[in-house]
């Protein structure tokens, strides 16, 4: 079996929209989820989130919506965006974040559209989840400090964006590059070809 990482926060609507290709990866391929904070990429790459600019917003939001219409997947925006996404990320972790606990987490916020961070929401997600007294869970340092070095890695790796497979060091941001990188697992001497 090959494990890859997959980084992800689900403040965005990606990480809901991949997951619904997941089936097509090999079936040696485990996928290890790791929760991170996307706003601190993009403060360590000085870069704005697509919510901070209008125009993008609007198209970013569109596109999820679209894609998950083509692949049958139901999508609803949750009542405010963005929001912080601090507990929901530390409660993926406390819950054990597979890749089953990512997916309740994703369709709770962007297939059933529930808040992201509302206490009665998360409260919710916490029961689907399994995760009993979630609030001192995400209160507790371990937690906390799982999440930071989650982030901490994702910068060191150089990942930009989310979600993001790493495979061995190659980086492919986006449900888009889903195919490209399924090309790469089949020929890892795909991109001496490539610039």
């Amino acid at each position: 079996m090959r494990t890859i990482d997959w980084y992800f926060d689900n403040i965005s609507p990606f990480p809901y929209i991949a997951l619904s290709r997941f089936q097509h990866l090999p079936s040696d391929i485990t996928v290890r989820p790791v929760p991170i904070v996307f706003a601190a990429l993009l403060k360590h790459h000085g870069h704005k989130g697509p919510a901070e600019i209008e125009e993008k917003r609007v198209q970013t939001f569109r596109m999820a919506a679209w894609i998950a219409a083509q692949r049958g997947r139901p999508f609803a925006m949750p009542p405010v965006h963005p929001f912080n996404p601090i507990a929901l990320a530390r409660l993926t972790i406390a819950a054990g974040a597979t890749v089953d606990t990512v997916r309740i987490a994703a369709t709770h916020i962007w297939g059933e559209g529930n808040a992201g961070e509302t206490p009665d929401s998360l409260s919710r997600l916490a029961e689907k989840l399994g995760v009993e007294d979630w609030e001192a869970k995400v209160a507790d340092q371990s937690i906390k400090d799982a999440l930071r070095a989650n982030t901490d890695a994702a910068i060191a790796r150089g990942i930009y964006g989310v979600p993001t497979f790493d495979v061995g060091g190659e980086l492919f941001w986006g449900d888009d590059a889903l195919p490209m990188m399924l090309d790469y697992l089949e020929n890892p001497a795909l991109f001496a070809t490539l610039p």
